[in-house]
Protein backbone atom coordinates (compact mmCIF):
# COMPACT_ATOMS: atom_id res chain seq x y z
CA UNK A 1 0.00 0.00 0.00
CA UNK A 2 0.72 3.67 -0.68
CA UNK A 3 1.56 3.88 3.53
CA UNK A 4 4.18 1.76 3.13
CA UNK A 5 6.43 4.42 1.31
CA UNK A 6 5.69 6.81 4.37
CA UNK A 7 6.95 3.90 6.37
CA UNK A 8 9.78 3.92 4.78
CA UNK A 9 10.38 7.46 4.61
CA UNK A 10 10.82 7.31 8.57
CA UNK A 11 12.61 4.33 8.52
CA UNK A 12 15.38 5.73 6.10
CA UNK A 13 15.37 9.05 7.46
CA UNK A 14 15.94 8.35 11.00
CA UNK A 15 12.58 8.87 12.35
CA UNK A 16 12.14 4.97 13.13
CA UNK A 17 14.25 5.56 16.65
CA UNK A 18 13.57 6.55 19.67
CA UNK A 19 16.63 8.19 20.40
CA UNK A 20 15.85 10.79 17.10
CA UNK A 21 12.65 11.93 18.87
CA UNK A 22 14.80 12.29 22.32
CA UNK A 23 16.95 14.19 20.60
CA UNK A 24 15.06 16.13 18.51
CA UNK A 25 12.46 17.22 21.34
CA UNK A 26 13.44 18.23 25.01
CA UNK A 27 12.31 16.53 28.17
CA UNK A 28 8.64 16.11 27.69
CA UNK A 29 8.92 14.13 25.03
CA UNK A 30 11.65 11.89 26.84
CA UNK A 31 8.68 11.64 29.90
CA UNK A 32 5.77 10.75 26.94
CA UNK A 33 8.33 7.97 25.69
CA UNK A 34 9.00 6.84 28.87
CA UNK A 35 5.72 6.23 29.86
CA UNK A 36 5.22 3.92 26.29
CA UNK A 37 8.09 1.73 27.38
CA UNK A 38 6.25 -0.59 29.88
CA UNK A 39 4.18 -1.94 27.31
CA UNK A 40 6.63 -4.16 24.96
CA UNK A 41 3.98 -4.89 22.31
CA UNK A 42 2.24 -1.12 22.20
CA UNK A 43 4.50 -0.22 18.60
CA UNK A 44 3.09 -3.72 17.17
CA UNK A 45 -0.12 -2.98 17.98
CA UNK A 46 0.01 0.61 16.97
CA UNK A 47 1.02 -0.34 13.21
CA UNK A 48 -1.60 -3.15 13.44
CA UNK A 49 -3.82 -0.23 14.16
CA UNK A 50 -2.60 1.67 11.49
CA UNK A 51 -3.36 -1.06 9.04
CA UNK A 52 -6.74 -1.26 9.84
CA UNK A 53 -7.41 3.05 8.88
CA UNK A 54 -5.44 2.48 5.98
CA UNK A 55 -7.87 -0.27 4.77
CA UNK A 56 -10.99 1.52 5.68
CA UNK A 57 -9.73 4.28 2.97
CA UNK A 58 -9.35 1.33 0.13
CA UNK A 59 -12.90 0.48 1.45
CA UNK A 60 -14.22 4.57 1.55
CA UNK A 61 -12.39 4.34 -2.25
CA UNK A 62 -13.88 1.54 -4.02
CA UNK A 63 -17.32 2.61 -2.20
CA UNK A 64 -17.29 5.72 -3.14
CA UNK A 65 -18.78 5.08 -7.23
CA UNK A 66 -19.95 8.86 -7.73
CA UNK A 67 -16.54 10.44 -6.41
CA UNK A 68 -13.27 10.11 -8.87
CA UNK A 69 -10.67 8.54 -7.54
CA UNK A 70 -8.37 10.86 -8.51
CA UNK A 71 -9.77 13.35 -6.37
CA UNK A 72 -10.00 11.00 -3.63
CA UNK A 73 -6.24 10.72 -3.70
CA UNK A 74 -6.34 14.40 -3.13
CA UNK A 75 -8.39 13.67 0.12
CA UNK A 76 -5.34 10.73 0.90
CA UNK A 77 -2.71 13.54 0.66
CA UNK A 78 -4.51 15.67 3.43
CA UNK A 79 -3.79 13.14 5.02
CA UNK A 80 -0.39 13.20 4.30
CA UNK A 81 0.19 16.96 4.82
CA UNK A 82 -1.71 17.45 8.37
CA UNK A 83 1.03 15.85 10.72
CA UNK A 84 4.00 16.69 8.55
CA UNK A 85 3.75 20.29 8.39
CA UNK A 86 3.36 20.83 12.42
CA UNK A 87 6.94 19.22 13.00
CA UNK A 88 8.43 20.58 10.25
CA UNK A 89 7.59 23.68 11.94
CA UNK A 90 8.43 22.30 15.37
CA UNK A 91 11.67 21.32 14.40
CA UNK A 92 12.06 24.60 12.38
CA UNK A 93 13.48 22.07 9.32
CA UNK A 94 13.86 24.12 5.74
CA UNK A 95 11.30 22.75 3.83
CA UNK A 96 12.87 23.11 0.32
CA UNK A 97 16.99 22.15 1.11
CA UNK A 98 19.36 23.56 -1.65
CA UNK A 99 20.97 20.74 -3.49
CA UNK A 100 17.87 18.29 -3.01
CA UNK A 101 14.80 19.60 -4.58
CA UNK A 102 15.14 18.06 -7.62
CA UNK A 103 15.49 14.86 -6.02
CA UNK A 104 12.30 15.74 -3.75
CA UNK A 105 10.27 16.65 -6.99
CA UNK A 106 10.88 13.52 -8.31
CA UNK A 107 10.30 11.25 -5.49
CA UNK A 108 6.89 13.10 -5.36
CA UNK A 109 6.48 12.55 -8.27
CA UNK A 110 6.75 9.03 -7.90
CA UNK A 111 5.33 8.54 -5.29
CA UNK A 112 2.16 10.85 -5.73
CA UNK A 113 1.01 8.54 -9.64
CA UNK A 114 1.68 5.33 -7.59
CA UNK A 115 -1.15 6.35 -5.07
CA UNK A 116 -3.16 7.53 -7.58
CA UNK A 117 -2.96 4.17 -9.68
CA UNK A 118 -3.47 2.54 -6.49
CA UNK A 119 -6.92 4.28 -5.77
CA UNK A 120 -7.82 3.25 -9.27
CA UNK A 121 -7.08 -0.42 -8.70
CA UNK A 122 -8.90 -0.17 -5.83
CA UNK A 123 -12.25 1.17 -7.20
CA UNK A 124 -11.66 -1.66 -10.30
CA UNK A 125 -10.71 -4.21 -8.79
CA UNK A 126 -11.72 -6.40 -5.91
CA UNK A 127 -10.80 -5.26 -3.11
CA UNK A 128 -8.28 -7.89 -1.40
CA UNK A 129 -6.91 -8.44 -4.84
CA UNK A 130 -5.90 -4.99 -5.33
CA UNK A 131 -4.30 -4.46 -1.86
CA UNK A 132 -2.41 -7.96 -1.55
CA UNK A 133 -0.92 -6.45 -5.39
CA UNK A 134 0.09 -3.20 -4.20
CA UNK A 135 1.41 -4.39 -1.05
CA UNK A 136 4.17 -6.47 -2.32
CA UNK A 137 6.11 -2.94 -3.70
CA UNK A 138 8.94 -3.99 -0.74
CA UNK A 139 9.79 -7.03 -2.32
CA UNK A 140 10.46 -5.21 -5.70
CA UNK A 141 12.71 -2.61 -3.66
CA UNK A 142 15.34 -4.84 -3.76
CA UNK A 143 15.24 -4.92 -8.17
CA UNK A 144 15.51 -1.33 -8.29
CA UNK A 145 17.88 -0.81 -5.58
CA UNK A 146 20.30 -2.98 -7.19
CA UNK A 147 19.90 -1.37 -10.67
CA UNK A 148 20.46 2.18 -9.16
CA UNK A 149 21.90 2.05 -5.98
CA UNK A 150 24.53 -0.97 -6.71
CA UNK A 151 23.19 -2.66 -3.99
CA UNK A 152 23.55 -6.59 -3.29
CA UNK A 153 21.05 -8.36 -4.61
CA UNK A 154 21.27 -12.25 -3.30
CA UNK A 155 19.52 -15.39 -3.12
CA UNK A 156 16.78 -14.18 -0.52
CA UNK A 157 15.95 -11.38 -2.82
CA UNK A 158 15.44 -13.44 -5.89
CA UNK A 159 12.99 -16.52 -4.37
CA UNK A 160 11.21 -13.33 -2.69
CA UNK A 161 10.88 -11.91 -5.94
CA UNK A 162 9.48 -15.31 -7.48
CA UNK A 163 7.47 -16.15 -4.87
CA UNK A 164 5.87 -12.32 -5.41
CA UNK A 165 5.33 -12.61 -9.31
CA UNK A 166 3.72 -15.85 -8.95
CA UNK A 167 1.33 -14.81 -6.02
CA UNK A 168 0.57 -11.58 -8.45
CA UNK A 169 -0.08 -14.27 -11.41
CA UNK A 170 -2.66 -16.16 -9.31
CA UNK A 171 -4.71 -13.39 -8.51
CA UNK A 172 -5.28 -11.47 -11.73
CA UNK A 173 -5.22 -14.55 -13.49
CA UNK A 174 -4.13 -13.72 -17.16
CA UNK A 175 -6.07 -15.91 -20.29
CA UNK A 176 -2.73 -16.02 -22.00
CA UNK A 177 -1.75 -18.34 -18.81
CA UNK A 178 -4.83 -19.40 -17.59
CA UNK A 179 -6.76 -20.34 -20.60
CA UNK A 180 -10.56 -19.47 -20.67
CA UNK A 181 -11.47 -23.03 -18.21
CA UNK A 182 -10.32 -20.97 -15.04
CA UNK A 183 -12.24 -17.22 -14.40
CA UNK A 184 -9.80 -14.32 -14.83
CA UNK A 185 -9.93 -11.47 -13.20
CA UNK A 186 -11.96 -9.47 -15.49
CA UNK A 187 -15.00 -12.42 -15.62
CA UNK A 188 -17.86 -9.80 -15.97
CA UNK A 189 -20.01 -10.44 -18.79
CA UNK A 190 -20.33 -7.47 -19.59
CA UNK A 191 -17.62 -6.16 -21.87
CA UNK A 192 -16.66 -2.70 -20.68
CA UNK A 193 -16.82 -4.11 -17.02
CA UNK A 194 -13.94 -6.56 -18.34
CA UNK A 195 -11.90 -4.09 -19.76
CA UNK A 196 -12.55 -2.07 -16.53
CA UNK A 197 -10.97 -4.33 -14.68
CA UNK A 198 -8.16 -5.63 -16.76
CA UNK A 199 -6.63 -2.08 -16.40
CA UNK A 200 -7.43 -1.94 -12.48
CA UNK A 201 -4.73 -4.60 -12.66
CA UNK A 202 -2.28 -2.76 -15.03
CA UNK A 203 -2.91 0.07 -12.60
CA UNK A 204 -2.49 -2.07 -9.79
CA UNK A 205 0.80 -3.81 -10.60
CA UNK A 206 2.00 -0.09 -12.16
CA UNK A 207 1.65 0.97 -8.69
CA UNK A 208 3.80 -1.60 -7.53
CA UNK A 209 6.51 -0.49 -9.86
CA UNK A 210 6.14 3.22 -8.87
CA UNK A 211 5.72 2.78 -5.81
CA UNK A 212 9.72 0.45 -5.30
CA UNK A 213 10.98 3.42 -7.30
CA UNK A 214 10.00 5.28 -4.42
CA UNK A 215 11.76 3.20 -1.78
CA UNK A 216 14.94 3.81 -3.95
CA UNK A 217 14.44 7.63 -4.52
CA UNK A 218 13.64 7.67 -0.33
CA UNK A 219 17.43 6.25 0.31
CA UNK A 220 19.15 8.41 -1.69
CA UNK A 221 16.99 11.37 0.56
CA UNK A 222 18.43 9.50 3.50
CA UNK A 223 20.08 12.08 6.14
CA UNK A 224 16.56 14.59 5.52
CA UNK A 225 14.45 14.08 8.28
CA UNK A 226 11.03 12.60 7.52
CA UNK A 227 8.67 15.60 8.11
CA UNK A 228 10.70 17.40 5.35
CA UNK A 229 9.92 14.71 2.49
CA UNK A 230 6.86 14.05 3.57
CA UNK A 231 5.60 18.33 3.83
CA UNK A 232 7.35 18.53 0.19
CA UNK A 233 5.30 14.63 -0.55
CA UNK A 234 1.83 16.18 0.71
CA UNK A 235 1.99 19.57 -1.16
CA UNK A 236 2.79 18.18 -4.33
CA UNK A 237 0.60 15.49 -4.19
CA UNK A 238 -2.22 17.77 -3.51
CA UNK A 239 -1.21 20.18 -6.75
CA UNK A 240 -0.70 16.82 -8.65
CA UNK A 241 -4.15 15.34 -7.92
CA UNK A 242 -6.00 18.47 -8.20
CA UNK A 243 -4.57 19.19 -11.63
CA UNK A 244 -5.05 15.41 -12.97
CA UNK A 245 -9.11 15.51 -11.86
CA UNK A 246 -9.17 18.92 -13.14
CA UNK A 247 -7.77 17.75 -16.40
CA UNK A 248 -9.99 14.85 -16.51
CA UNK A 249 -13.33 17.05 -15.98
CA UNK A 250 -14.00 15.00 -12.17
CA UNK A 251 -13.25 18.00 -10.16
CA UNK A 252 -16.47 18.76 -8.32
CA UNK A 253 -18.15 18.86 -4.69
CA UNK A 254 -19.45 15.31 -3.62
CA UNK A 255 -23.08 15.67 -3.09
CA UNK A 256 -24.91 16.19 0.19
CA UNK A 257 -25.44 12.94 2.39
CA UNK A 258 -23.21 10.25 2.91
CA UNK A 259 -21.04 10.51 0.08
CA UNK A 260 -19.40 13.62 1.54
CA UNK A 261 -19.42 12.10 4.99
CA UNK A 262 -17.59 9.26 3.34
CA UNK A 263 -14.87 12.01 2.02
CA UNK A 264 -14.22 13.15 5.71
CA UNK A 265 -13.65 9.92 6.98
CA UNK A 266 -11.10 9.40 4.34
CA UNK A 267 -9.28 12.19 5.32
CA UNK A 268 -9.31 11.38 8.83
CA UNK A 269 -8.80 7.95 9.03
CA UNK A 270 -5.79 8.71 6.52
CA UNK A 271 -4.31 11.58 9.17
CA UNK A 272 -5.36 8.84 12.27
CA UNK A 273 -3.54 5.94 10.15
CA UNK A 274 -0.26 8.11 9.37
CA UNK A 275 -0.20 9.18 13.08
CA UNK A 276 -0.32 5.83 14.23
CA UNK A 277 2.40 4.61 11.91
CA UNK A 278 4.86 7.17 12.75
CA UNK A 279 4.48 6.39 16.67
CA UNK A 280 4.65 2.59 15.60
CA UNK A 281 7.82 3.61 14.39
CA UNK A 282 9.45 5.68 17.11
CA UNK A 283 8.34 2.67 19.47
CA UNK A 284 9.53 -0.22 17.44
CA UNK A 285 12.16 -1.21 14.51
CA UNK A 286 11.46 -1.03 11.36
CA UNK A 287 11.32 -5.17 10.64
CA UNK A 288 8.51 -6.04 13.35
CA UNK A 289 6.47 -2.81 12.51
CA UNK A 290 6.44 -3.65 8.45
CA UNK A 291 5.15 -7.41 9.65
CA UNK A 292 2.54 -6.16 11.64
CA UNK A 293 1.42 -3.81 8.50
CA UNK A 294 0.66 -6.96 6.79
CA UNK A 295 -2.65 -7.06 8.33
CA UNK A 296 -3.33 -4.63 5.41
CA UNK A 297 -4.00 -8.08 3.31
CA UNK A 298 -6.25 -9.34 6.43
CA UNK A 299 -8.39 -6.70 7.02
CA UNK A 300 -8.92 -5.75 2.70
CA UNK A 301 -10.18 -10.23 2.84
CA UNK A 302 -12.80 -8.88 6.08
CA UNK A 303 -14.01 -5.60 4.74
CA UNK A 304 -14.49 -7.45 0.54
CA UNK A 305 -16.36 -10.27 1.34
CA UNK A 306 -18.75 -8.44 4.26
CA UNK A 307 -19.31 -4.96 2.77
CA UNK A 308 -18.86 -5.59 -1.41
CA UNK A 309 -19.96 -9.77 -1.10
CA UNK A 310 -17.31 -10.55 -3.00
CA UNK A 311 -15.29 -14.10 -1.79
CA UNK A 312 -12.67 -14.42 -2.82
CA UNK A 313 -11.60 -17.67 -5.05
CA UNK A 314 -8.86 -20.01 -4.62
CA UNK A 315 -6.26 -18.63 -6.80
CA UNK A 316 -6.63 -15.25 -4.92
CA UNK A 317 -6.37 -17.09 -1.37
CA UNK A 318 -3.23 -18.83 -2.33
CA UNK A 319 -1.92 -15.75 -4.26
CA UNK A 320 -2.65 -13.65 -0.86
CA UNK A 321 -0.48 -16.32 0.84
CA UNK A 322 2.45 -16.23 -1.06
CA UNK A 323 2.99 -12.58 -1.20
CA UNK A 324 2.63 -11.86 2.20
CA UNK A 325 4.66 -15.11 3.02
CA UNK A 326 7.67 -12.76 0.64
CA UNK A 327 6.83 -9.54 2.86
CA UNK A 328 6.62 -11.12 6.32
CA UNK A 329 9.74 -13.02 5.25
CA UNK A 330 11.46 -9.49 4.13
CA UNK A 331 10.35 -7.95 7.38
CA UNK A 332 12.01 -10.44 9.37
CA UNK A 333 15.11 -10.41 7.60
CA UNK A 334 15.25 -6.74 7.75
CA UNK A 335 14.99 -7.03 11.45
CA UNK A 336 17.44 -10.08 12.05
CA UNK A 337 20.09 -8.00 9.90
CA UNK A 338 19.39 -4.84 12.48
CA UNK A 339 20.06 -7.03 15.55
CA UNK A 340 23.69 -7.01 17.19
CA UNK A 341 25.61 -10.26 16.76
CA UNK A 342 24.79 -10.92 20.66
CA UNK A 343 21.00 -11.21 20.05
CA UNK A 344 19.30 -14.14 20.74
CA UNK A 345 16.57 -13.38 18.36
CA UNK A 346 19.09 -13.20 15.94
CA UNK A 347 20.76 -16.33 15.94
CA UNK A 348 16.92 -17.76 16.16
CA UNK A 349 16.46 -16.34 12.67
CA UNK A 350 19.35 -18.10 11.55
CA UNK A 351 19.73 -17.89 7.82
CA UNK A 352 17.69 -14.80 7.45
CA UNK A 353 19.65 -13.30 8.83
CA UNK A 354 23.10 -13.66 6.95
Amino acid sequence: MPEQLELQQLVETGGSRLDDVERGGGGSTTVAVSRCRPCPYLGLLLATLSSLFFSLCSVIVKWLVDVHPMELAACRFVGVLLPALPIVLWRKERPFPRGRRIMLLLRSFVGTTGLMLSFYAFRHMPLADASVVVFSVPVFVAIFARLFLKEPCGLFNAISVCLTLVGVVLITRPPILFGHSIPALASSPDEEEQDSDVWGAVAAFSATLFGANAYVLLRALKGLHFSVIMTNFGSFALVQTLLVTWALGALCVPRCGLDRILVVALALFSFGGQILLTLALQLEQAGPVAIARSADIVFAFIWQVLFFQEVPNRYSIGGAILVTSSVVLTGLRKWALALPESSSVKRTLGVLAR
